[in-house]
């Protein structure tokens, strides 16, 4: 099943560019794309509204969903809306970065993905289904917030992206479709991860590669500590929490304290100032955060009928780096599994 047209790379010609933009915001909807989608009442087939209605309708149900700035809403923000707020506000893509990033948590070469269908299950502002977009993928991009909008407007100029609002614990696409899903530091945000999962693992295709990064469940003392400053920062106004992020952006560029304080409680480290204030937020803001170990996470991947699992290390190592990083003492360092689906 394809998604839309033959993909484009990067340089691609502008004029093709600026029509699929126009195509984007106009809420036109291409019928390969619509053949993926599922309505999340009734899981019947979605077709356009009469025209001039920018809408979905359930050929089953007669379930109506709006198209905005061209993106399916098949889901609100819920308990999301922290993630919406800051993917909005602050321009996070690097694309040198990124790519460095997806190798490392997918085990995959995005280089080698043009043409294939793949899944960026929690897109959030678009930074890979972008960085996929440009080497020539045809992505669909799936996120619970208003981060959507943004992801839109970083894929525009590619025409082989996708992006949908929907919920990943009741994800309405077609079940075994992709020859690729990830999930990058998303399902832990879920009130149900475990539900979540499944839900992402049965949209692979059978020989089709699947790949989850989750936080990694440190030690008591730091799950303690965390916990409880957790339970203030959950419950502070999002106004009152931005200056702490940042504050804790500053505390992130001080040598030394910036890599022992931080194993204490987190704050990010990152060289980029826009990044660390973004983790930071994205650490102590989301009603919903659970950490996980690595045989919990395999242990899901085979429940799911996935094989040949792979556990993939971070990109950082060192001897001392390493040794923490085997005795759960990083915060927010991730358990990270790759696998393929069996019944190829």
């Amino acid at each position: 099943m394809v998604l839309l047209r033959s993909g484009t790379r990067r340089g691609a010609d502008r004029p093709r560019r600026a029509a699929r933009a126009i195509v984007h915001y106009t809420g036109g909807m291409n019928p390969e794309l619509l053949a993926l989608l599922r309505c999340p009442r009734c899981r019947g087939r979605l077709e356009l509204a009469p025209e001039g209605d920018a809408a979905l309708r359930c050929v089953g149900c007669s379930a109506s969903f709006p198209v905005a700035d061209g993106v399916p809403r098949l889901a609100g923000e819920a308990y999301v809306a922290s993630f919406g707020r800051q993917w909005n506000r602050y321009d996070v893509a690097r694309d040198e970065e990124d790519e460095a990033v997806f190798r490392a948590k997918t085990g995959v070469d995005p280089r080698g993905l043009s043409g294939r269908l793949v899944l960026d299950a929690g897109c959030g502002g678009g930074r890979y289904a972008r960085l996929l977009g440009g080497f020539g993928a045809r992505v669909v991009g799936v996120d619970l917030s208003d981060a959507v909008d943004k992801a839109a407007r970083l894929t525009a100029e590619f025409p082989d992206v996708a992006i949908i609002q929907a919920d990943l614990l009741d994800l309405p696409l077609v079940d075994s479709a992709f020859d690729l899903v990830f999930s990058i530091g998303v399902l832990h945000h879920s009130p149900d991860p475990r539900l979540a999962f499944s839900q992402v693992a049965r949209r692979v295709k059978p020989g089709g590669r699947l790949a989850v990064w989750l936080y990694r469940r440190n030690t008591p003392p730091q799950e303690w500590l965390n916990s409880a400053i957790r339970t203030v920062t959950t419950r502070t106004p999002p106004g009152v929490l931005e200056p702490l992020g940042a504050g804790l952006g500053v505390l992130g560029s001080v040598p030394v304290l910036n890599r022992t304080l931080n194993k204490v409680f987190n704050f990010s480290n990152h060289p980029d100032w826009t990044l660390r204030v973004c983790d930071n937020f994205d650490w102590y803001a989301p009603a919903y955060q659970s950490h996980h170990t690595l045989p919990e996470l395999r242990r899901w991947f085979e429940e799911e009928g996935f094989t040949d699992l792979v556990e993939l290390r971070p990109q950082k190592a060192g001897r001392l780096y390493d040794w923490a990083y085997d005795r759960d003492l990083i915060i927010g360092s991730g358990v990270n599994v790759a696998g393929t689906r069996a019944g190829a």
